[in-house]
C-alpha cells in the first residue's frame, strides 16, 4: 500500500513528518536551505539518530527516483513536485 504525504510547510518552518521504512517508525524532517535555494530531506530515528541527510530530488511522472536508495531494503519514497507529495511503499 502507498502512503502519500503532502509537502505541507508553514511560511519560514520546516516540515515533518512520521513514516513507517521497513517496518520501523522514522521522523522525516524537510527544510529549505537559503544558501542553496533548495529543499533537504533529513531522516532520523526515534532516538534523534541520523540516517541521511540530502538534498530533496523530484521524480518525474514517468519515473521514480528513490530517495531511500542504499538505506532501505524494502520501501521507497518519491517526491512529486507537479502534486507537492512524497510517495512511500510499503
Amino acid at each position: 500500500m502507498t502512503t502519500f504525504v503532502p509537502l505541507s510547510p508553514a511560511p519560514g518552518a520546516g516540515f515533518d513528518f512520521q513514516a513507517t521504512l521497513d517496518g520501523n517508525t522514522y521522523r522525516m524532517r524537510v527544510t529549505w536551505n537559503v544558501f542553496g535555494q533548495r529543499w533537504f530531506l533529513t531522516c532520523l530515528t526515534a532516538n534523534d539518530v541520523l540516517v541521511f541527510h540530502q538534498a530533496l530530488i523530484s521524480s518525474p511522472q514517468e519515473g521514480d527516483i528513490n530517495l531511500l536508495a542504499g538505506y532501505f531494503v524494502t520501501s521507497t519514497m518519491v517526491f512529486r513536485a507537479l502534486g507537492a507529495q512524497f510517495e512511500i511503499s510499503p
